[in-house]
């Protein structure tokens, strides 16, 4: 089994052109981040949980929940343990009876059971290497010393110009204006 890297939920994003919904994992101890795309419903479901939304019936994943306590067993870990092409694949780490079961899952599913379940969620050093992403040091010392380099500078003179030409009316001017005519 490959090294295996503990994430946290970092936020739940909505992408602009599509309204596909993606979740952001980061890297416990470093800055580096996993996106993965998931459904509406599912990151319903994950969301939910995160802010703790109570619900009149239980949902899906609670109710899987449920059965695992019924059933004396419960969820250890979640993971996400490869990626084939655009495609991540999760497992469910279950112990029931002194033994661990693995269960194939999306790491969707997995994600909105870990919610539920306060457990450790876990990626792969091959996934994180693989899809992983650190924000580019550049742009953080541009943001904490609050500087731009040239480049930065000059789109945001673009837009200064269209500021400094913009001409905002107020109420009053428009009835300055109207009593003048």
């Amino acid at each position: 089994m490959s090294q295996m890297i503990e994430v946290v939920i970092d936020s739940i994003r909505v992408g602009l052109m599509s309204q596909q919904r993606v979740v952001i994992l980061r890297e416990v101890d470093a800055d580096r981040y996993l996106a993965i795309w998931i459904d509406p419903y599912m990151a319903e479901q994950i969301t939910f949980a995160l802010q703790e939304v109570e619900v009149a019936r239980p949902m899906t994943h609670d109710l899987i929940r449920e059965m695992l306590r019924a059933m004396d067993a419960r969820v250890t870990r979640v993971e996400v343990h490869s990626l084939k092409g655009d495609v991540f694949y999760g497992n469910i780490v279950v112990e029931a009876d002194g033994k661990a079961i693995d269960i194939d899952s999306r790491p969707s599913d997995a994600l909105a059971l870990a919610v539920r379940t306060h457990v450790p969620i876990l990626v792969s050093e091959e996934v994180m290497e693989a899809a992983g992403i650190i924000p580019e040091d550049d742009m953080d010392e541009e943001s904490n010393n609050g500087t731009l380099g040239e480049e930065g500078q000059e789109r945001l003179e673009v837009f200064q110009d269209f500021l400094d030409n913009l001409k905002i009316s107020s109420d009053d001017d428009e009835d300055d204006e109207a009593s003048q005519n």
